[in-house]
Parts: structure tokens; C-alpha cells; sequence
């Protein structure tokens, strides 16, 4: 469903509530001539899709979309989280991040993020032609069309991300923060020391 029509730059993360592998932000400027090519290649929440097809999907949005991703690995967020000290100001400096880089590249005045607190927190986060933008946060922005292509190519790189860790350690990885990925940190834990926890990447 479109509930506003392109000329937009979609953002979205994943990785915020998982154990393992990166945090990763991204984003997708779609214009009004192609935001109908995204209802075309079947773009949708990342979280209404299997891997498999947000990895076939990934590539496609890629080669016809202008796009950004900021991926932070696990060395790089402890030390980016020991600076600033929130999870959410860390998504903020990502989101931010992504905008600016695609601001360098395209011409557009509208940002429309996924929302993960304050509404604060990007907009403080956002440098000199960041201020320029309007800029709407709300929660479910997925539903927007820019915004559900940014949650395939963050969720895509956060997959990838998440294999090769397990590629790297011989240790499966899962997704999420369940029992299941408490047990694959004992079994890190065991064969590799507990102080290796916190520097995979």
C-alpha cells in the first residue's frame, strides 16, 4: 500500500535486538517515477520475508535504487557503545550516517525513518545537510515503500554479517536474543575465551 508516492528516502536497522552479528542501517532513495518498480519486485516489510527471499531481493533493489548501508561490527559497537553509552543514540549516529550519504548523492528533501525513540534522536544526530530535511519518524514505517526496501538491505547485510561469524568460529549463530542464542554464547565462550565475546567482527 502506498501511503505517500516516491521522491523519499526510506531508512531502517536490523540487528537492534540480536545477540550476535552487526547493527546495520540503511537506506533507499526511491523517486515518484520508480516507486511502483518496488511494488513490482514484491518489497515488503523485511520481517514478512524468508532469507531466502531477502537475499534474492537485496541484489535487485541495489541495481536500480540509489542506496547506503552503515554496518557496525561487534568490535566496533562495543567501542562505539563505551563512547555514547545508548543503543539508541548508537541507531541515531547510524541513521544519520546513512542520510548524509545519500544527501551527497541525490537531491531530496524528505526522509522518512523507521522510529525507535525519541524523535530527538535523529534529528540531533543529523550535520549540515541533514538539518535541511523533513523528516517523519513513525513506528511501522515499513509500510512505506523506501522504508521496507532499507529493511531488505539491512536485514540482508545483517544475515550476511551473521554468517560469517558462524563461517569464522565453527559456532552457529542465531538470530535474536532467545535461549537458543545464549547457549551459542556459552559454546563461543568455551572455545574461545570470554574475552573474545565482545571482539568478533
Amino acid at each position: 500500500m502506498h501511503y505517500m508516492l516516491g521522491g523519499c528516502i526510506g531508512v531502517d536497522e536490523s540487528g537492534k535486538g540480536d545477540y550476535f552479528g552487526p547493527l546495520v542501517a540503511a537506506g533507499v532513495y526511491v523517486s515518484e517515477d520508480n516507486v511502483d518498480k518496488l511494488d513490482s519486485l514484491g518489497v515488503r516489510d523485511s520481517k514478512r520475508l524468508s532469507s531466502s527471499r531477502i537475499r534474492s531481493l537485496s541484489p535487485l533493489i541495489r541495481e536500480s535504487f540509489t542506496y547506503d548501508v552503515v554496518t557496525v561490527y561487534p568490535k566496533r559497537y562495543n567501542e562505539l557503545y563505551s563512547e555514547i553509552r545508548n543503543l539508541n543514540r548508537m541507531l541515531a549516529w547510524a541513521h544519520s550516517r546513512v542520510i548524509e550519504n545519500l544527501l551527497s548523492l541525490v537531491d531530496c528533501r524528505l526522509v522518512i525513518a523507521d522510529q525507535f525513540g525519541d524523535s530527538y534522536f535523529i534529528e540531533g544526530a543529523l550535520m549540515s545537510e541533514g538539518k535541511k530535511i523533513r523528516l517523519i519518524q513513525r513506528p511501522r514505517a515499513e509500510d512505506y515503500p523506501a522504508v521496507a526496501a532499507a529493511s531488505i538491505l539491512a536485514r540482508d547485510v545483517f544475515l550476511q554479517g551473521l554468517n560469517r561469524l558462524t563461517d569464522k568460529y565453527g559456532v552457529v549463530f542465531p538470530r535474536g536474543s532467545s535461549a537458543k542464542a545464549v547457549e551459542a554464547a556459552r559454546v563461543y565462550v568455551d572455545l574461545y575465551g570470554r574475552g573474545a565475546l565482545g571482539g568478533g567482527g
